[in-house]
């Protein structure tokens, strides 16, 4: 939260009276939404910090979901909001569920987020990508997906950089 909110600036952007924060990815963010999840933790904080900005954050996470599976409802999920920041936070599905071979590819991931941020940017929001985090809460390099983690966050920062968005490196 502190990184999105801590000085009232977004990157080299402000915060501007009523902007709307749209949170996208999947589970994590689905749960953010709860009294004590991280998408209500940041509303909060911004509405603390900034009350006279009337600043408006929103979730739109789906358990399970991967880079594809948010391509395909951005179109519903997102404009409908009328966003002016979308934080896309996803990731952990497209590595975890190699699992079970139904992971996406380093290509689609990427092509997929390329493709989900020039919709975003055309409908005139900034976006904040995230990296990928952990799997199964282990920190300490333990995780079998560890290495694959690291090269999908790899991604991100690229596509982050070639799309001219903000990183929030979480896995870092």
């Amino acid at each position: 939260c502190m990184v999105l909110c801590g000085c009232a600036s977004l990157g080299k952007q402000s915060l501007k009276t009523q902007d709307t924060i749209v949170f996208l990815g999947d589970s994590i963010t689905q749960a953010g939404v709860r009294p004590d999840g991280y998408v209500t933790l940041t509303s909060q904080a911004i509405a603390k910090a900034y009350p006279d900005l009337d600043i408006r954050v929103m979730g739109a996470g789906i358990s399970g979901h991967r880079v594809p599976d948010c391509q395909k409802r951005l179109d519903r999920a997102v404009p409908a909001k009328k966003p002016t920041i979308v934080l896309i936070y996803i990731g952990i599905n497209d590595v975890w569920h190699w699992n079970t071979d139904q992971g996406t590819t380093k290509e689609d991931f990427e092509a997929g987020l390329k493709d989900m941020i020039a919709k975003i940017q055309a409908v005139g929001a900034r976006v904040i990508l995230c990296t990928p985090t952990v799997i199964g809460e282990k920190t300490d390099g333990s995780n079998k997906f560890d290495e694959m983690l690291d090269d999908y966050s790899k991604i991100s920062r690229r596509v982050a950089k070639k799309t001219h968005s903000q990183l929030l490196d979480l896995r870092r």
